[in-house]
């Protein structure tokens, strides 16, 4: 009977796993979005050689202090690379660690439907935000810390021989789970919440028992509110809310949240941003229904009163009454309510399953359908992150409303070189907000892009005035000064950017070209080096270090770089012309031939290449081998003549005539 159970509870536990695996198929090969650049593909703390000190002791962190997170990152940075494939493989399976830790926990608390109500946990589809999107590892990694503090609590709450081991584990866990995400500072509130649900008393050792949990959450929230405000920049004007506006804002949050779990219509990934104003009776409106829905509740038993006060307290440090950088485009967030989702959930499975219990014969049925539409809408939801492009379509079609999403939309339509409709989407969000500075700089991009040098100096410099600390908006304006040959404007404006992201490889590489342009060479190197050591991988910093390492005679070095930049990108024409100039000067004319053929392949009207196939030609005369000097004259005509270049092909018809005739 034993064995008959245990091969049962197996047999869950591995169709709970599988029917997550499967729910979030569409993830499975989905590509990096939105700041996933700045946790992952651009994070130099993932891949210095004290990256990893770094991540623990310095401010360097891209967002918030979250070290776990960001170590976790680094291992699998080191496994995976850049295959994002490996990222959302490992985000899925630790959510379904977490559905199976969180049934275990319920069943210990004997919690009626235990395993229903951590299937519903793991197949609803407001979980989709925080598993498919590998930034939010921050939010499944935290709350499997959390799960194992509540594991291991309930252990030392047993007060049996040798407990004080999981006490230390409890502490241990809670931090961290910290370090993965600060809002973890109110999981605390869960270790009484949990005795009181089971009946234990509540006295003063236990009271000392728990202080601790709560110093090390009011520690890390602290230093989350310190950081919010000094690294992330959550100052000005968009963060200026009143007390009593916080206050509409929570109420109306929580029950958006409570809408979306029982109704989970038009999920986003970025909802629109409400306007709240105090001085409105009808925004009371949502203040009203929780002082109602709290009456209510403190009528009812022990169970509706934990999975209250459990969501409540979870949400809390989300709900609006400390600000974060978020709240300048939406007070709310699906993943926002991951962690607190689960007090609500286990309830309606509670309810639920006392329900169905009056109709036994279909209750595996009623049960198998549920969880069916749940993984069904949970895999429709994943489909809208594939990539950016497509998960930015998908927010503006369920929250049309959405400038974040306009502006997203526009920057990944420029990075696919799409000019006109990201013009048309920025200019859409500015008929709305006239200083969006996000807007400003992608509509500045796409204008320098088509060549309207002078209009995007104008959008940039619109960027900087709404937004001083946009070092992209200091970038591209540095850009636009290199296309007018103002370099010592363009100096400025990448000094400034590399102030405000110490890490911004492109700007160094810019900055390195403009420092070039008027003569500083040995600052000019220190620049693309700085590059490069930021990012090892940049063809253009190669390709440029290698040209200024070639004028000062370091060959070697140059001809090092050059292969590098071709070996990144295999289409790198100037890389491969450069290439072929240090192979033809050192004598190497076959070597040499190859790249300039490659160029001509790539861009046949490239008029040096034509140039500089004549004189290879030259080459293989003077080096006695008449032969090659004909064929390869022949094709620089040919090329010249295609290109239109009169003069050239009159030089090189010369050249060839010349050989032909010394041939004999």
């Amino acid at each position: 009977m034993a064995a008959e159970k245990t091969a049962n509870l197996w047999l869950q536990a591995v169709f709970l796993a599988v029917a997550v695996v499967l729910a979030y198929q569409p993830v499975w090969h989905a590509g990096f979005i939105w700041d996933d650049d700045v946790y992952v593909t651009h994070n130099r703390l993932l891949t210095a050689p004290d990256g990893l000190k770094r991540i623990w002791f310095s401010q360097e962190s891209p967002s918030q202090y979250f070290p776990l997170v960001y170590t976790v990152l680094r291992m699998e940075r080191c496994v995976w690379g850049l295959a994002s494939s490996g990222y959302h493989w490992f985000n899925i399976l630790l959510h379904a660690a977490n559905a199976l830790v969180l049934w275990g926990l319920l069943r210990r608390w004997r919690v009626p439907a235990a395993w229903l109500a951590a299937a519903i946990f793991a197949l609803h589809p407001v979980q989709v935000e925080s598993v498919a999107w590998v930034t939010e590892l921050k939010n499944v990694l935290s709350l499997f810390f959390c799960l194992l503090t509540a594991w291991a609590w309930v252990e030392f709450a047993q007060d049996r021989p040798g407990a004080w081991r999981f006490y230390a584990g409890a502490l241990l866990f809670q931090a961290l789970a910290l370090f993965a995400k600060t809002t973890a500072c109110t999981w605390p509130v869960a270790l009484p919440l949990i005795l009181w649900l089971q009946g234990k008393p509540i006295g003063c050792r236990r009271v000392w028992q728990i202080i601790p949990f709560f110093a090390m959450g009011l520690i890390m929230g602290m230093v989350s509110i310190w950081w919010e405000r000094h690294h992330q920049y959550a100052v000005g004007e968009a963060f200026a809310i009143g007390w009593m506006s916080r206050l509409l804002i929570a109420s109306r949050a929580i029950c958006f949240y409570v809408g979306k779990l029982i109704w989970p219509a038009g999920l986003s990934f970025s909802y629109a941003r409400w306007h709240i104003n105090p001085a409105d009776p009808w925004q009371y409106f949502w203040l009203a229904a929780c002082l109602m829905a709290a009456a209510v509740i403190w009528t009812d038993g022990r169970g509706l009163k934990t999975a209250a006060l459990f969501y409540v307290a979870m949400l809390a440090p989300l709900l609006g009454f400390i600000t974060e950088y978020t709240f300048r485009y939406t007070f709310v967030a699906d993943h926002y309510q991951y962690v607190a989702s689960i007090g609500p959930l286990a309830l309606a499975a509670a309810l639920f399953d006392r329900l169905a219990g009056r109709f036994a014969a279909v209750k595996t049925a009623t049960y198998a359908s549920v969880l069916l539409l749940l993984g069904t809408l949970t895999w429709r939801q994943c489909r809208n992150y594939a990539d950016s492009e497509t998960l930015w379509r998908a927010t503006l079609a369920s929250t049309p409303t959405s400038n974040i999403a306009r502006n997203n939309l526009a920057k990944a339509l420029l990075d696919k070189g799409q000019l006109d409709p990201c013009i048309s989407l920025s200019q859409e969000v500015l008929a709305v907000n006239p200083g969006d500075p996000v807007a400003r700089n992608n509509l500045g991009f796409a204008l320098l892009e088509k060549g309207r040098v002078d209009d995007s100096i104008s959008y940039f410099q619109e960027a900087i005035a709404a937004q001083p600390n946009s070092p992209d908006a200091y970038y591209n304006l540095g850009r636009a000064c290199l296309k007018k040959d103002q370099y010592e404007a363009a100096i400025t404006n990448f000094q400034t950017a590399v102030r405000l992201r110490p890490d911004f490889a492109n700007a160094y590489c810019n900055l390195g070209y403009a420092l070039l342009q008027t003569g500083r060479i040995p600052a000019a190197i220190t620049n693309y080096q700085q590059s490069l050591a930021l990012e090892p991988d940049y063809p253009l910093a190669h390709n440029d270090l290698g040209g200024i390492l070639l004028r000062l005679g370091e060959t070697n070095q140059a001809r090092s770089h050059f292969e590098r930049a071709i070996r990144l990108n295999s289409n790198f024409v100037e890389a491969r012309y450069n290439l072929g100039g240090l192979l033809l000067a050192a004598g190497q004319l076959d070597e040499a031939l190859s790249q300039y053929e490659e160029v001509a392949q790539l861009r046949p009207q490239l008029a040096g290449v034509h140039f500089m196939l004549g004189k290879l030609a030259a080459a293989y005369a003077r080096a006695g081998r008449p032969d090659r000097a004909v064929a390869v004259t022949t094709r620089a005509l040919e090329l010249a003549r295609a290109a239109g270049e009169t003069s050239l092909a009159e030089s090189l018809s010369a050249q060839l005539q010349a050989l032909q005739t010394a041939k004999p």
